[in-house]
């Protein structure tokens, strides 16, 4: 049996985007349709509501909101329970979203709200890539 893959939860049309919108990307609808794919959004399972207020990760490595809140805490542990649903679930590849301070891969937003993008991974990403799981984004999703 094939090992699952944990995507956004976003991507799969799920209402859980910091802004309320949606980012669903058909392709990962249709793996979780399959049911090739587990959808999890590291946000909302740190406690965090939708729509929530922008964050984005700090050189520091510090989340805060565009209000000044510091949101570490809820990231770290919505972080923590993706990698254990991961863990569980056999997964050894995930597709995120892309410049995410969750789920970004190689780059993500500086920390200034100006969009100002810099290289870097968001804090589920990087959770995952240093416990052996490859991480893609919807823009350059895994190679068939």
């Amino acid at each position: 049996m094939k090992k699952p893959v944990l995507v956004s939860a976003c991507l799969a049309g799920i209402y859980c985007s910091y802004n309320g919108s949606y980012n669903t990307t058909e392709s990962v609808v249709e793996l979780v349709r399959r049911g090739e794919a587990i959808p999890f959004c590291p946000e909302v399972h740190g406690g965090l509501p939708t729509p929530r207020p922008p964050c984005e990760l700090n050189a520091d490595g510090r989340v805060v909101d565009n209000t000044g809140a510091d949101r570490t805490e809820q990231f770290l542990r919505g972080a923590e329970e993706g990698l254990k649903l991961a863990k569980l679930a056999g997964c050894s590849e995930a597709i995120l979203k892309a410049r995410s301070p969750s789920c970004g891969k190689d780059v993500i937003y500086d920390g200034t709200f100006t969009s100002t993008r810099v290289r870097g991974n968001g804090v589920f990403a990087d959770l995952l890539l240093k416990n052996g799981i490859t991480v893609h984004t919807e823009e350059i999703p895994p190679s068939k």
